[in-house]
């Protein structure tokens, strides 16, 4: 942290897009540029064109991705969840956040500068459509202060119909992931009329994705997103983040405004001229050079503009930089910390569990209980019928036929109630009724006994569960 920052710690007693009156203040970014702000568009145009297209890509006949939370059914990577597979997303949820705190330990806020979707559609796509209509900074600020004239109303609509339509995409795909594309698709062939009841939903989506975009914007970094506060309790010292070199930037004296063929070392002053350029091109309107702040998303966009300024004065680069504070202070290089190590470890074992019990699962799950309320019911010739109802759930996309039960290791007669003794599973659906099981009392142990029954599918054993079979109390 600065010296003068030091001296002065006001800047945190506030948020920079609220002023003093408690109204929004709106920050006007410059447009970045440099090789950071480039290497970010890579990743945020191969990271949209994956969110636009994971919903229509399908792995085994599953959806890429899918997170149906009111049937609660969920693709991760084309492996299905189920309801009876909660806990196997439980798992898959944990490593998400075990994965993100590992990151934000080492490498602070990056994951909301270069893969979070609010950032990518803020500064990639908005903001650059903003840029196309309004102009840059200087412009726009113009434009705002500008009245009502033909030009003003012109950009302004133009922008908030382009704004609209994207917020509007946006919105169906996202329905995709929580619907499936292949509903969404056929709703869109079916007509709107049809379903007025996904419309409405879709229409609420879309009001809030332009709310957050067109108005909102950095607020939900700093005021709606936990992440931020997060941070604060997992950075340390050793944490690389978007840091000022205050002790270069700083010298004995400060600071200074930048003059030609002037010597700054013999003057105490460091390389910093306070050009504010960082604070400008800033998208959430922070000075970096106070130090680590709750409102920074590690987006570099301070980076590359203090590189060119140092360019283009003859000084080095990197007064800014991905540092961490050791790195600065005592010119410590970055290396895995006990911390760091622990949360890996933690990660590779919820890992192989999860690995492990999705090589384990079956992809057809039997469940066969008994008729709450009923005990058993003795029949001629000595039988004792018990009566349960299944569930055969199929978590594939190939539907399952000629499914039928079999006791093992124990005589008996399994009787389903329908006309056939078999029957089909749909793909990624279910298959439930009633059946029957009768055994002759004398092959009976007791009042109570486990029976094992296999689930066969054209005489191809494919599940097993068990049942408890009540009988008559035996007395000896």
């Amino acid at each position: 942290m600065s010296q003068q920052t030091q001296n002065n710690e006001n800047f945190r007693d506030s948020i920079g897009t609220i002023t003093d009156e408690g109204k929004r203040a709106w920050i006007y970014p410059k447009k970045p540029s440099g090789k950071f702000y480039e290497r970010r568009k890579i990743v945020s145009y191969f990271l949209l064109a994956f969110l636009f297209s994971a919903p229509f890509i399908k792995v085994n006949g599953n959806q890429f991705l899918m997170f149906n939370v009111l049937e609660r059914r969920f693709n991760i990577f084309g492996f299905p969840f189920w309801p009876q597979d909660f806990h196997l997303f439980v798992i898959s949820m944990i490593i998400g956040v075990v994965f993100v705190t590992l990151f934000t330990v080492g490498f602070g806020r990056i994951f909301c500068g270069w893969i979070c979707p609010q950032t990518i559609f803020m500064e990639m796509v908005f903001r650059r459509i903003e840029y196309w209509i309004d102009g840059d900074r200087n412009k726009q600020r113009k434009l705002d202060k500008q009245k009502w004239d033909a030009e003003k109303i012109r950009k302004r609509l133009l922008k908030w119909f382009v704004f609209l339509i994207i917020s509007f995409l946006i919105a169906n795909i996202f329905l995709a992931y929580l619907i499936g594309s292949d509903k969404l698709l056929r709703y869109i062939i079916d007509g709107p009329q049809e379903h007025l009841g996904t419309l409405f939903p879709l229409l609420i989506f879309t009001a809030v994705f332009y709310f957050v975009f067109a108005w909102f914007r950095e607020q939900v970094c700093i005021i709606a997103c936990p992440y931020g506060r997060l941070q604060g309790v997992l950075l340390d010292n050793k944490s690389v983040v978007v840091a000022y070199d205050h002790k270069r930037g700083e010298g004995e004296n400060g600071r200074k405004k930048f003059r030609k063929n002037e010597d700054r070392t013999a003057l105490g002053h460091g390389d910093c001229i306070d050009c504010l350029q960082c604070v400008h091109v800033c998208p959430t309107g922070i000075d970096i050079r106070n130090g680590t702040q709750l409102e920074c998303v590690n987006c570099t966009a301070c980076i590359d503009e203090c590189d060119h300024i140092m360019e283009s004065i003859n000084l080095p680069k990197g007064l800014i930089r991905y540092a961490s504070e050791d790195e600065i202070e005592k010119k410590e290089t970055f290396k895995l910390t006990s911390r760091m190590k622990g949360y890996i470890a933690v990660l590779t074992i919820l890992t192989g569990v999860l690995i492990g019990m999705l090589l384990l699962r079956n992809d057809v799950e039997a469940r066969i209980l008994r008729l709450p309320g009923q005990l058993y019911e003795k029949k001629d010739n000595n039988i004792i019928s018990n009566v349960f109802t299944y569930k055969i759930i199929n978590k594939t996309t190939q539907k399952i036929d000629n499914v039928s039960f079999k006791l093992r290791n124990f005589e008996g007669e399994i009787k389903l109630v329908s006309t056939t003794k078999d029957f089909m599973v749909p793909e990624q659906g279910l298959a439930e009724g009633t059946l029957f099981i009768e055994i002759n009392k004398s092959h009976l142990k007791g009042d109570k006994n486990k029976l094992i029954i296999d689930v066969y599918s054209h005489d191809k054993f494919i599940e097993t569960t068990t049942v408890n079979f009540l009988g008559p109390r035996s007395y000896h």
